[in-house]
């Protein structure tokens, strides 16, 4: 007979653990309403000011005023790990010049948004979106025993 696994837990983090999780990652999904669908698109994204900037495959028209972004890091072999969800009033990039500034991030060497996110797709679906986060939640995944 075998035992049983674990429980994994989710336990809530504070704010300022989520943002700087987030900060620290680079992959996420770009989360939005369209029609009567939610679409999930891959993103890449960079921290910056106080905002998060996103560049994914998606038309910038399809872009609603207000957007989700859900990032997290799960490891399948131990079942811990941790997931961010942000969302707020969401903006696309459309001046190229804003696009191609340098952006002075660490360990980004102040590269322009467009090399330093580097896009899935290239074209009209290529889009960079800057969110302004009202709400930021966070959870950890941790093994606890079985109640």
């Amino acid at each position: 007979m075998s035992t049983p696994p674990a429980s994994l837990r989710m336990v809530e983090v504070s704010g300022a653990e989520a943002l700087w999780r987030l900060e620290g990652s680079a992959l996420g999904r770009l989360v939005y309403p369209q029609r009567d669908l939610t679409v999930v698109r891959p993103g890449r994204h960079i921290w910056e000011y106080g905002r998060l900037v996103v560049r994914a495959p998606v038309q910038a028209a399809a872009v609603p005023l207000t957007a989700t972004y859900q990032v997290d890091e799960v490891r399948v072999a131990t079942g811990t790990g941790w997931t961010v969800t942000v969302a707020g009033p969401a903006e696309v990039i459309t001046d190229p010049n804003e696009a191609a500034l340098p952006h002075s991030l660490k360990g980004m060497g102040g590269a322009p948004i467009r090399r330093t996110l580097t896009g899935w797709t290239y074209g009209p679906h290529d889009t960079i979106v800057r969110i302004r986060p009202q709400s930021v939640c966070g959870f950890r995944l941790a093994r606890g025993t079985a109640s």
